[in-house]
């Protein structure tokens, strides 16, 4: 019998579920109107008409309440525990409608009931409705797939990928895939692959009502402004968001259509697509000798890992951390016989550069080495002034004397305007890189220096984005120094093959900024890093939620907001619709080098008053006289 309760359940679509339902609560509430009158009144009772009349309305009025309460929008198999205070309100408000009814029709005597009946009847829908549910919930569970005891998942987006990837977890068994969420209107209520579509707005009923734990976004084509609005969408709840792999990858063989991956932040970042000019990357990369300062770094690795990809004759590995170093190689060298050259060593060390340059003939410099943390170079203005500016410095002259084709510097947002000593310091490499570059042009060499600005980059070393995400691991709390903040993002990868195409746009004495798209709230990136883990924000508004958000106030020379221009009017499109190039080439009033000289006495003499003055005071009073972007 049970069997053929769960195979007939089985074959129904969700209306008919729901008129079956409405059909059984109707013969329940009447058994349990009829029941009170034999309780109250005897064995013996027979209704008249009138009492037939007014208790058929009991049932005719509670099916709309329970209607309004959704108790009919509940899955019977997974129905929550919870769901019977849901039963017990609105059998308490069908009760209290149905008497107000029979009061009325006292008054105008229609007929009177007795006062203990609606109480028993309050009393017997509870039992009655409640238990008929969690008796169905018992018998369709019974005997059923691991799946109803295994982790249930929605699948958004029922397209191709959507059905393989059910067909994919079904085989498994370790998730339980209880239905499509879908945008198409036309699909909403269907079944696909036999498992039922639902509209998104159907979401919230069904994390409550049958227990959905997590989201697998499965649209791998989806254009990523409307990716990111779907998984803004997503992380308002506390459930797991994963997604399968973008759709290059699986052509590519790279991922399996079972294999889903955990949503990243840069998935939230939604920004547009430009494909690469392969072309540009190809010309700068292919058959040269590159150098990466900084090599070991989030920036320089990813630089080599890209240049490794493009079939240079040589990569030369510049790095001060051993560890780092080691690191790099390691990776580079697995499965590729270019020459991979690694060199241990600071850029301040204008002895071994020269050397290096010399030997192995270079011809293109991608400049990465650079301390970057602010609080740190705060801290340690000497050390992180004399590496960002002095070791600039060595470098660039090292490639200009050496007859390098390409200098790239890598610079930051944090140079526009500087608050903070690390700025400062970047904003200073940028004019030694522009002044070589001059030189180069006014000796009649077709040497191109350049440095190329842009912001935050997703994941790397001292960014906010692994603090989130081991503060979240840890429990909490999120730390923000400022709840107004705002920062620049772009990923690693797409930050590395625009450098290196800004390095073939350039043309000399070029600073290139690349299109960061909308500055995000750290506030809201640090909410959306806490949901998209599966959890929920504490707050005022939710004290029992997982993880508290802590503002700890401003760290030394940190900025509520960076900018990437000084005036926007003098950047000009390139051909790369991501890349913009400041358009004076003008030297700063004051000669670089005099600035420099001045800079180094106050270096050597370790008077960190000075550095800091004669930092600050180059910056603002070249300021007039390069006007770029």
């Amino acid at each position: 019998m049970i069997s053929v309760i769960r195979n007939y359940s089985g074959a129904l679509g969700r209306r008919q579920k729901q008129f079956v339902l409405i059909a059984l609560d109707i013969a329940v509430l009447f058994f349990a109107v009829w029941s009170s009158y034999i309780f109250r009144l005897g064995y013996g009772f027979l209704p008249n008409a009138n009492q037939i009349g007014l208790m058929a309305l009991a049932p005719i009025i509670a099916v709309p309440i329970f209607v309004k309460f959704g108790l009919y929008r509940a899955v019977i198999r997974y129905l929550p525990e919870r769901a019977l205070w849901t039963i017990a309100w609105a059998v308490s408000v069908a009760t209290l409608t149905w008497v107000a009814v029979l009061f009325v029709a006292e008054v105008w005597r229609v007929g009177a009931v007795p006062r203990s009946v609606p109480l028993l009847y309050w009393l017997f829908s509870i039992v009655l409705v409640g238990g008929s549910r969690f008796a169905l919930k018992r018998v369709l569970g019974r005997g059923s797939s691991p799946g109803a005891e295994a982790v249930r998942v929605v699948i958004y987006g029922a397209g191709a990928a959507g059905t393989h990837l059910a067909n994919a977890l079904r085989s498994y068994g370790h998730q339980h895939v209880v239905g499509f969420i879908d945008d198409d209107k036309g699909l909403a209520g269907r079944d696909v692959a036999g498992i039922r579509v639902y509209p998104p707005s159907y979401l919230p009923d069904l994390i409550e009502n049958v227990g959905i734990k997590e989201v697998i976004l499965s649209v791998p084509s989806i254009d990523p402004v409307r990716r990111r609005a779907i998984l803004s969408d997503l992380a308002r709840y506390s459930i797991r968001i994963r997604a399968l792999p973008a759709i290059s990858d699986l052509v590519s063989g790279k991922y399996l259509i079972n294999q889903v991956r955990e949503i990243d932040i840069d998935d939230l970042l939604g920004r547009s697509s430009v494909p690469s000019d392969m072309t540009l990357i190809a010309k700068l990369l292919s058959g040269r000798t590159i150098l990466v300062s900084g090599a070991g770094g989030s920036i320089g690795s990813e630089l080599t890992r890209l240049v490794a990809k493009w079939s240079p004759a040589k990569i030369v590995l510049l790095e001060a951390s051993e560890f780092a170093l080691y690191q790099i190689e390691r990776t580079l060298i697995v499965g590729s016989d270019i020459p991979i050259v690694p060199v241990l060593g600071s850029v301040t060390n204008e002895g071994l550069l020269r050397r290096v340059f010399a030997e192995h003939s270079i011809d293109v410099v991608f400049h990465a080495a650079a301390h970057k943390h602010v609080p740190l170079v705060e801290a340690n203005v000497i050390e992180g002034v004399r590496n960002n500016v002095l070791g600039t410095t060595t470098i660039a002259h090292a490639a200009l004397e050496n007859g390098v084709s390409h200098f790239v510097l890598i610079s930051t947002d944090k140079a526009v305007r500087p608050t903070n000593v690390m700025g400062a310091s970047k904003r200073w490499a940028e004019l030694i890189v522009r002044n070589c570059g001059a030189q180069s042009r006014l000796a009649g060499r077709e040497q191109r220096f350049c440095a190329v600005r842009f912001g935050n980059v997703l994941g790397s070393n001292g960014s906010v984005v692994p603090l989130f995400k081991e503060q979240i691991l840890a429990g909490g709390p999120v730390t923000l120094t400022d709840e107004n903040m705002t920062r620049y993002f772009m990923s690693i990868h797409e930050a590395a093959e625009l450098i290196v195409q800004a390095g073939a746009l350039s043309l000399g004495e070029d600073i290139f900024l690349l299109e960061m798209g909308e500055p995000v709230r750290i506030r809201e990136l640090a909410e959306n890093m806490i949901r998209l883990s599966g959890m929920s924000v504490r707050d005022e508004a939710n004290p029992d939620g997982d993880i508290e958000i802590a503002v700890v106030g401003k760290r030394p020379g940190e900025k509520m907001f960076e900018e990437l221009f000084y005036d926007e009017a003098h950047a000009e499109r390139t051909t790369q619709p991501k890349i913009l190039r400041a358009s004076s080439r003008e030297l700063p009033g004051r000669q670089v080098e005099a600035a420099l000289v001045t800079l180094s006495m106050a270096l050597e003499a370790q008077d960190e008053a000075r550095v800091r003055e004669v930092l600050f005071d180059f910056i603002n009073e070249s300021r007039p006289a390069s006007v770029d972007a």
